[in-house]
């Protein structure tokens, strides 16, 4: 990421690992700051404004800010995790979630695929997140969320968990994306997820979720999953396959320091 980058789209990376100088850039001269926490969580922040999308209790929140407004996009517990969207959301902040989400966290409002709304003065829609491929673990339409979100006079697309389908296709006008890919499932893999990129074009994407084995190892160490915590070499061929998918398109692939170094 350069300054340039910045001076053009006025985003900034918030990377867990950058140091203390890096870490203000952007942030305090009106850019949206985007903070990569943990898998699928990420905090955007704009104008004294956050975002929380997905926080997660198992993961590091020391760098995560009180939120004016969290989504969460599906069911399970390292999307929904009522300790973390406590400890994270300010009082009467609200908190925007699928149907099955709010059968473990109550206190939230239902946006269905399909619906807008504007709440604290962000205007957020619900784009649908399913599968097409069969399988388990499964995804079914109508299940869970991906978000479009105003913010900072930027979309922001937060995808969820999903595979390439129509209602993404037909998104336009992005300037970031979060884009999942769903290592080592047989879904979402690193063609899959640079050919729905390379359908919305957005400025700036990021591909998140991709660490299957160390999330289930975090949320039970005993389960003996397979992962590579981000820096083994099938994550590593996977996101450079990804970035290659994507080379010489005017896009901007940045990394986000999603799981912890080993």
């Amino acid at each position: 990421m350069n300054i340039r980058s910045l001076a053009w789209l006025g985003l900034a990376l918030v990377s867990l690992g950058a140091t203390a100088g890096a870490l203000q850039r952007g942030a305090a001269s009106g850019d949206v700051a985007i903070t990569p926490i943990i898998h699928s969580s990420v905090q955007l922040e704009y104008g004294g404004q956050v975002i929380q999308v997905d926080p997660w209790s198992l993961g590091d929140l020391t760098r995560a800010k009180p939120a004016d407004l969290i989504l969460v996009t599906d069911d399970p517990g390292h999307h929904v995790d009522p300790k973390a969207i406590r400890q994270l959301r300010k009082p009467g902040a609200p908190v925007l979630l699928t149907a099955a989400a709010q059968s473990k966290f109550p206190d939230g409002a239902v946006l269905a695929n399909g619906e807008k709304k504007t709440v604290a003065g962000i205007t957020v829609e619900a784009i649908a997140a399913y599968d097409i491929k069969p399988g388990e673990p499964s995804h079914p339409k109508g299940k869970a969320n991906g978000y479009l979100v105003s913010f900072g006079g930027k979309r922001i697309y937060i995808a969820g968990v999903t595979e390439c389908v129509p209602e993404i296709r037909a998104l336009r006008d992005i300037d970031v994306a979060f884009m999942p890919m769903n290592l080592p499932l047989d879904r979402m893999m690193p063609a899959a997820a640079a050919e729905c990129v390379s359908a919305i074009k957005p400025r700036v994407v990021y591909v998140y979720h991709y660490d299957q084995g160390y999330a289930a190892r975090l949320t039970n160490p005993a389960s003996g999953a397979s992962g590579t915590s981000g820096t083994g070499p099938n994550i590593a061929a996977s996101l450079q396959a990804f970035r290659d998918a994507l080379k010489g398109q005017p896009i901007e692939v940045r990394d986000g320091d999603w799981y912890p170094k080993r």
